[in-house]
């Protein structure tokens, strides 16, 4: 499996590499730090969040990490090719990373807002949707995860540039499926809802919560779940789906 954006143990993507480790998947995790750098919750300790997944792991599966800036020309294809040769194929795909910030609303964006979105938010999974199409054995099974907000069931304010990016992923999905379907190539998106993976404050939380069934905000676990079982045969029959998992989120 190749997750990508397994940057802080905070995070989406940690919580699913681990649920994937505990299911004996060798793991590949892409990490970007320089992005979390830039934002307010700051970056984590990369080899603390690797350990954290290793301690996952069941007899004989392996997990391996690589940073990269996804949006550079050939990373996706650089990525896929990577688990290949370490684990000799890729039968599952997370596409987790996203850019957070550098964003407005109608009035205050620019070009660059627009395209550094659709780079990181878009074109990248759609590039390692497809690399990972190129290298596909015939006859195996494989299952692509895309990451999407929920922008389609709802206004996202002041997130103008990441609301069309995700809305995009949103648009793609069913296609993206058809086309590989007949090859033994799954392609769903999930939209887990507001999840608290650090960046929420005390007040954020306090005025979320009341607005979920439950009556708390997701955690990353609650997301990983879906997405992990998403990646098992147990979901063969379930593709060119949006999944909203956002545990009855009131807008």
């Amino acid at each position: 499996m190749v997750v990508t954006g397994v940057s802080r143990r905070a995070g989406i993507g940690h919580a699913v590499a681990c649920r994937a480790a505990a299911y004996g998947a060798n793991v590949l995790c892409h990490h970007f730090s320089q992005h979390d750098e830039q934002q307010p919750w700051g970056a984590d300790d990369i080899s603390a969040v690797m350990d954290s997944v290793r301690g996952h792991l069941t007899d004989g599966a392996r997990v391996v990490d690589l940073e990269a800036d996804l949006v550079e020309p050939g990373a996706p294809e650089r990525l896929i090719a990577t688990a290949h040769s370490v684990f000799g194929g890729v039968d599952a795909l997370v596409c987790n990373q996203a850019l957070s910030g550098s964003d407005g609303a109608l009035g205050e964006l620019t070009a660059d807002d627009l395209d550094r979105h659709w780079a990181v938010n878009t074109r990248t999974s759609i590039l390692l949707a497809q690399a990972l199409a190129k290298r596909h054995r015939p006859g195996h099974l494989a299952s692509v995860v895309f990451m999407t907000s929920g922008q389609n069931l709802g206004p996202m304010p002041g997130e103008v540039a990441y609301a069309a990016a995700k809305a995009g992923l949103v648009g793609v999905t069913a296609t993206l499926a058809d086309q590989v379907g007949g090859r033994g190539i799954r392609i769903n998106a999930v939209n887990p809802g507001p999840v608290d993976t650090g960046y929420l404050t005390e007040a954020a939380v306090s005025e979320l919560e009341h607005r979920f069934a439950g009556g708390r905000v997701g955690s990353p676990d609650d997301a990983a779940r879906l997405v992990t079982w998403l990646c098992t045969d147990e979901a063969a029959w379930i593709t060119g789906q949006v999944i909203n998992s956002e545990g009855g989120f009131r807008r």
